[in-house]
């Protein structure tokens, strides 16, 4: 199978703007660029380009530049695997099934996908991926055996590896993380922060090497509760975000931030709207004051802070990554769309 991802990037992504301060927006323009009868929960912004990988086997690019949209399809024997995490190289592109079997792919050498890494076995479920930098790369699944399943590369990819239980903490029955929009994973520099359905933050200060951990004040009484988001605007400023997708009006804590680096974590617009949402972001160069926040319930936004908030769309998304301060992509359900804030 031929694949279409360019396996060396020369374009630069645009930056609009570099002055920080928050942006007061108070609407957003959705241009909807590709249709589907497919759910998209993990996308990717590449130097001129969307990729993304969703469930029925699919995945793709959108090029942003002529909106031309190109797919295809990745079978294993005869699984069509379901796609929720995807990450990029400056060479290479990744995507990572869902369940049982795990598959994990790249871009190979002769222009076709390549299977990297398996895995099988009961309570196989990986939830996002991302890189620190072109070699070094990180994977997160739900707990088996008593710990959460890390896989992690050295090499750029090409070779990935499960942390033994051995060398992480100890996890409640039943931890995982969501697979919602492949944002449960942050780094920042060495920093690695992983959430899970519990509420609890695993950081790392050595990227994978060791772990310590932190429990935040979103609630999680329930298995469909807990954090379903992070993202950090700097070292020290983070969000998270939850709440329960069955009960998706409650607002009870459900999103926090940190001033800290992640050490400790408050409770923000506690009982007040947005409830649960899937995918939270900071947007670029409004220094940490506007954020972000949407799901299958709508888009919301925060300019100071996480302090208030208002619906901007109640148009449903899964997940968002900005291209600059003022534009973003999203992915849903069925679609993949332009977003552009004013």
């Amino acid at each position: 199978m031929r694949i279409f991802l360019p396996l060396v990037f020369l374009v630069v992504m645009a930056s609009c703007g570099t002055q920080e301060g928050s942006h007061h927006f108070s609407s957003v323009h959705i241009e909807t660029l590709y249709t589907d009868s497919i759910g998209i929960r993990a996308i990717e912004l590449m130097p001129g380009s969307l990729a993304f990988a969703a469930n029925r086997g699919i995945f793709g690019s959108v090029d942003l530049q002529s909106g031309e949209v190109r797919t295809n399809t990745q079978q294993y024997d005869s699984i069509t695997p379901a796609f929720r995490s995807v990450a990029h190289t400056a060479t290479d592109f990744f995507m990572l099934s869902v369940g049982n079997p795990a598959l994990l792919y790249k871009t190979g050498d002769q222009g076709r996908m390549e299977l990297v890494y398996t895995e099988e076995g009961e309570g196989v479920f990986y939830d996002s991926m991302t890189f620190w930098n072109d070699n070094e790369g990180i994977a997160l699944g739900d707990s088996r055996e008593g710990c959460l399943s890390i896989l992690i590369t050295r090499d750029g990819g090409t070779r990935w590896k499960k942390t033994p239980c051995s060398e992480l903490p100890e996890v409640p029955e039943g931890e995982g993380a969501f697979a919602a929009s492949n944002t449960n994973i942050e780094v920042v520099g060495d920093m690695t922060y992983l959430v899970t359905t519990s509420s609890t933050i695993y950081i790392s200060e050595d990227k994978g090497a060791s772990w310590k951990v932190v429990k935040t004040p979103i609630v999680a009484d329930a298995p469909t509760q807990g954090i379903y988001s992070i993202d950090f605007y700097n070292a020290d400023l983070g969000v998270v975000f939850g709440g329960d997708y069955t009960d998706p009006d409650n607002a009870k804590a459900n999103k926090a931030i940190t001033k800290d680096g992640g050490r400790s974590w408050h409770l923000i617009a506690d009982g007040e709207t947005p409830g649960y949402k899937s995918c939270v972001q900071f947007v670029p160069h409004a220094g940490g004051n506007d954020i972000v926040a949407l799901g299958f319930t709508g888009i919301s936004y925060s300019k100071d802070m996480g302090k208030t908030w208002e619906t901007l769309s109640e148009e449903s998304f899964y997940t968002i990554r900005f291209l600059n301060d003022s534009t973003a992509y999203a992915a849903g359900r069925g679609r993949i769309a332009k977003l552009t804030f004013k």
